[in-house]
């Protein structure tokens, strides 16, 4: 059978009627050189002890395990944030929406400054949480071509909170008193608490809530959604979705991911003799752990991987075994990915994460 064919057959059962699914729907469909190839990731579907998961209920047991796991090598997270205090330090009216500067309380004791756009109309409307590495970018006001997620988003009928990196410096993380967790799981901490400030928000639909990000803020997110299963979907824009020591950007093992060792300090850059793996990511590496069976805690949300040069095709072979576990779930179509040659974003990348939301963040 040809792709064309298959792709027939695809679009058919899933609902041809609809523009805005058929607008997206090659994206779920993995090209037919890596249909079906797992590669040599660890599979999700087993348990620690080699056990295969069968059912969703064993499922649900594994999914406990997994993340029980990488909490227990990344840190545990601080005690959640109940009712986050957000504070409008100014307003704006700009176009068809009303931008807030505010304050937002990420954690017990530490706030970061941002934006909230809320489009006009009656709501509740579905809302987006874009962190970056600071506020400006994602809104449209620092002068960064296409990573304007924000503000494109609310444009078209989202409501958006951005923040920057806590502290000022993704690369000098400043956690809260007490943190005793990798900074990229407090990022994740942060995005929990962003969404439970989100949901608290009138103009919010709370069951309409998702994540995105672009490059550190594709990490970001990826952690957030993964550890928080509240997001409705996810969307991560060329993060790297797996460990891979041969490229530079995809640099999990940095102090400022997973690398952050109070005793060492590491060469940045590559792994090396003279800067070797430290922290959780030295920890989970020696036991064989990829991120392909972290992200598979976003099962049965769907997700999407806006592939640039860090995650071309073939990480379709990872994203096949997230697909795996979907198929469990009945989920079909849980795991999409667009590819570009380069790392930065594409108007064509741009518009289909776009879609992507509104199909995923619709009323259902």
């Amino acid at each position: 059978m040809t792709r064309a064919f298959l792709f027939a057959i695809f679009v058919s059962t899933a609902g041809a009627a609809d523009p805005l699914w058929e607008s997206i729907v090659p994206s779920f469909q993995p090209p037919l050189e890596y249909a079906g190839k797992m590669g040599e990731y660890p599979s999700p579907l087993k348990f620690k002890d080699g056990r295969e998961v069968k059912t969703p209920a064993e499922w649900q047991q594994r999914r406990r395990e997994i993340r029980q796991e990488w909490h227990a090598i990344m840190g545990e997270w601080p005690a959640m944030v109940e009712k986050p205090k957000l504070e409008i330090l100014e307003t704006t009216k700009r176009e068809n929406f009303t931008q807030h500067r505010i304050r937002l309380q990420i954690a017990t004791e530490q706030t970061g400054d941002g934006y909230l756009l809320i489009p006009e109309g009656k709501g509740p409307f579905p809302a987006v949480f874009v962190p970056f590495y600071d506020p400006e970018t994602s809104i449209g006001l620092s002068g960064k071509p296409l990573r304007d997620f924000a503000y494109q988003l609310t444009k078209r009928g989202f409501v958006t909170l951005s923040i920057g990196s806590p502290g000022g410096d993704a690369r000098l993380p400043v956690l809260t008193a007490g943190a005793k967790c990798q900074p990229l799981s407090y990022l994740g901490y942060v995005s929990a608490n962003a969404w439970t400030a989100l949901s608290q928000r009138p103009e919010v639909d709370a069951k309409r809530i998702g994540i995105m990000g672009h490059s550190y803020g594709g990490k970001w997110a990826m952690f957030g959604a993964c550890l928080w299963d509240k997001y409705a979907c996810g969307v991560w824009s060329d993060p790297g979705i797996v460990f891979d020591e041969t490229r530079q950007s995809i640099n999990y093992q940095e102090p400022w991911y997973l690398g952050y060792d109070p005793a060492v300090t590491r060469k940045r850059g590559l792994i090396s003799a003279d800067s070797p793996r430290t922290g959780a990511y030295k920890t989970l590496i020696e036991r064989g752990h990829d991120l392909v069976e972290f992200q598979a805690l976003m099962a049965p949300r769907p997700f999407l991987v806006s592939g640039g040069a860090e995650d071309p095709p073939k990480r379709w072979m990872p994203l096949n075994h997230i697909i795996q576990v979907n198929h469990l779930l009945g989920q079909k179509h849980g795991v999409a990915m667009t590819n570009r040659p380069d790392h930065s974003p594409t108007p064509e990348s741009n518009q289909h994460v776009y879609r992507f939301l509104e199909w995923a963040l619709r009323p259902r």
